[in-house]
């Protein structure tokens, strides 16, 4: 298990992105949160089991209805000194 930071570009704020992504993030009870940043991307932090790691992409590359992503690049995040028993939506 590690934590990672994903900045995912495309089409991603404005279209329910966040809202889609943390909602499939809970059903699978994923730790983390997802936040717009002011360039136009998307950061998600959280904390990824490796046999999971897939699945957790996939979720990100599908992404809302009325998005579309273009990439996401990842990194592993030593910095997450946060707690949290879900996922959320910061602002």
């Amino acid at each position: 298990m590690e934590w990672y930071k994903f900045i995912i570009f495309g089409k991603v704020q404005g279209v329910f992105y966040r809202k889609f992504i943390s909602q499939a993030m809970m059903k699978k009870q994923y730790k983390g949160y997802i936040q717009n940043l002011s360039n136009g991307t998307v950061e998600v932090v959280a904390e990824v089991f490796d046999d999971d790691f897939d699945t957790f992409m996939k979720i990100l590359n599908e992404g809302s209805p009325l998005s579309s992503v273009e990439e996401v690049k990842y990194e592993i995040f030593n910095e997450a000194e946060f707690a949290t028993d879900g996922f959320e939506i910061r602002y």
